[in-house]
């Protein structure tokens, strides 16, 4: 089945996908504007736009600055290091958008969480990379910042998620429900 076809999954509907100018879209309902992705009115409602968000952008960035960095490797490193840094890297940005279209603030602060996790992971990956010699001085230098860079606008983005008093209505009904399944 190509990606121009509708797919139901659990009855969601998931409308169909095109890649326009380096960047997948939800066609029909979205619409670019400058360099962010904006909603367009009366579709997809609810769909809150991880794409807008800065630290998902900044995530997108160091997972494919480690894509192009670790591609140039050798067999071996590509195979054990390599993969394992790619996939820790991707995962960040993946976390962001699987929070974002989550139900509730605690469910989207919980991917966040798992995304400063994947972080952490990708910084691991880099470290031994870098000592097994896998990564020039260079790469390393290029890739750093980004690391550096994304683990305070994820935890500023974790603090963000429902900060206002919808949030503590909504945390306080969750907790009771998780405390009423546990019993």
């Amino acid at each position: 089945m190509g990606l121009s076809a509708k797919r139901s999954i659990s009855s969601f509907v998931i409308s169909p996908l095109s890649f326009a100018r380096g960047r997948w879209s939800f066609a029909n309902s979205r619409t670019e504007v400058g360099d962010a992705m904006t909603e367009t009115p009366g579709t997809n409602k609810g769909f809150e736009g991880f794409e807008k968000l800065r630290v998902y952008r900044l995530s997108e960035k160091l997972a494919d600055t480690v894509w192009d960095t670790v591609k140039q490797g050798g067999y071996l490193a590509k195979d054990t290091v390599g993969k394992q840094l790619i996939r820790a890297a991707d995962s960040i940005g993946a976390n962001i958008a699987e929070g974002t279209g989550r139900a509730s603030f605690v469910d989207n602060r919980r991917f966040v969480r798992n995304a400063r996790g994947s972080l952490y992971e990708t910084r691991h990956w880099l470290r031994r990379a870098h000592r097994r010699a896998l990564l020039s001085v260079n790469e390393v230098d290029t890739i750093t910042p980004l690391v550096d860079e994304l683990g305070p606008k994820l935890n500023a983005y974790l603090r963000s998620i429902g900060s206002g008093p919808k949030a503590r209505v909504e945390d306080a009904k969750t907790a009771r429900t998780e405390a009423n399944v546990e019993k």
